[in-house]
């Protein structure tokens, strides 16, 4: 009786561990597959991201490049003129005007400095003086002559020659508009636009007056 026990027990014992074996290897099997389709997930999404991924573009073009080089050194000029005013016209019309035109320009030259340093371009395009490609830049003998002029004489010329400089900055910008890519370049542009064209109004007004 004893031993039937003893047998009976142990078959019992032999049927369990085979129950938990194979429950065992299901389980790991299940986990497998769950692993393998996690992964493929992972895989498939990561494919997905780089697929999806914009490469990156250029937030600037060659026409900003050349919109800032000639802007520099056309501003530096109405600079130079501006500054010619004083002690040769007592005209109030135009010392105003060419107070707000070095006001207005300098600050527009410090930032087309900093946008040519950020791009990693030379303030002025290597191997020419760009400043013969631009609209409306005064001639040297016309500069050198206004320097000997006063009075209304000088008022006559200078209004003169800086209505066309300020047409040549706004074909300049026009230009930019047409075909710049950055943002803040083309936004610029019309700025000088919205503010020059004004002053054109003012000084044919003065030449007429």
């Amino acid at each position: 009786m004893r031993n039937r026990t003893r047998t009976a027990i142990l078959a019992g014992a032999a049927a369990a561990v085979l129950i938990l074996s194979a429950c065992s290897s299901d389980n790991k099997g299940d986990d497998a597959k769950s692993e393998h389709s996690g992964h493929s997930g992972m895989s498939g999404m990561t494919t997905t991201l780089d697929t999806d991924a914009a490469a990156p573009v250029s937030d600037h073009n060659d026409a900003d490049v050349t919109f800032a080089q000639q802007m520099i050194m056309h501003h530096q000029q109405a600079v130079e003129m501006s500054k010619l005013t004083e002690g040769r016209t007592a005209n109030p019309a135009v010392l105003d005007l060419a107070k707000n035109i070095e006001t207005a320009q300098q600050p527009e030259i410090d930032t087309f400095t900093g946008w040519l340093k950020q791009w990693n371009q030379p303030l002025m395009p290597e191997g020419h003086d760009p400043a013969g490609h631009m609209p409306g830049m005064v001639d040297a003998p016309v500069l050198d002559r206004m320097k000997t002029l006063n009075g209304e004489v000088f008022d006559q010329l200078w209004l003169q020659s800086m209505i066309a400089h300020h047409q040549g900055a706004i074909a300049m910008s026009n230009a930019e508009l047409s075909g710049g890519q950055y943002p803040a370049a083309k936004q610029l542009a019309q700025q000088i636009i919205d503010n020059q064209q004004p002053e054109i109004d003012t000084m044919q007004g003065l030449l007429k007056g």
